[in-house]
């Protein structure tokens, strides 16, 4: 069975986004709060979270920000907070997904279960002979995506999954160009439509781990004015 953590402090909403996942057979964990909601992760096996922003104590944004230190299973923010600067921020923090309230709980079922999906298929181990790992290794950075680990002058780069599928799929694809659409429907696997800054907010942060590592820009990472970005190779 697949697990699903709700964290909302509207008993409303909360029992509407329940009754919609069990209908669809998921098994639902709920609380209010970030410190009853960090100890469920903990002790139990879940598969995915809801995420409200405006909680009491400990906000959404710092709760995503604990949650993702713990845990690669998708995080979907649902929540009242529109703005487009709420979006960035919750994004930019390791959620996979943002979804404002009011909603349709068959689009929230939905985009659930497309994260678990990719989750899932990440996850996912050959059971055959063992297979060698090739990989990638551009200069002086390395991609091995069995163990899903990337390497950059020899250090490793820690990535959220996201962060990981997009370097692997634009390395996997060099020079070619992909629109912010492209990718969303790639390696989200959901409706592009008016899901921009998400490719944004991933491609910015990953900017910044590879600079952290390195200590330079890594500057294979093109943004290519008006039609997406690319992994440029010359």
């Amino acid at each position: 069975m697949t697990n699903i953590l709700i964290v909302e402090d509207d008993p409303l909403i909360a029992e509407l986004e329940r009754d919609f996942l069990e209908a669809n057979d998921y098994v639902v964990h709920m609380t209010e709060n970030g410190a009853d909601a960090l100890q469920l992760l903990d002790e139990s096996q879940i598969d995915a979270i809801l995420l409200d922003i405006m909680l009491p104590g400990e906000d959404g944004y710092a709760l995503c920000r604990k949650m993702r230190e713990k845990t690669d299973i998708p995080i979907i923010f649902v929540t009242a907070r529109k703005e487009e600067v709420d979006k960035i921020r919750g994004l930019g923090l390791g959620a996979d997904d943002y979804i404002v309230k009011p909603f349709s709980p068959t689009e929230l079922v939905a985009r659930l279960r497309a994260h678990l999906s990719t989750h899932d298929r990440l996850l996912k181990k050959d059971t055959g002979k063992p297979v060698i790992e090739q990989g990638l290794t551009i200069d002086n950075l390395t991609i091995r995506p069995r163990a899903r680990q990337v390497l950059l002058d020899g250090k490793d780069v820690p990535l959220t999954g996201k962060e990981f599928d997009l370097l692997y799929f634009l390395a996997e694809h060099p020079n070619e160009v992909f629109s912010k659409e492209q990718l969303f429907e790639k390696i989200w696997s959901l409706d592009p439509i008016g899901e921009p800054a998400t490719v944004t907010v991933h491609i910015n942060r990953l900017r910044d781990k590879l600079k952290a590592v390195s200590g330079r820009p890594y500057e294979r990472i093109e943004t290519v004015w008006g039609a997406g970005y690319r992994f440029h190779i010359e």
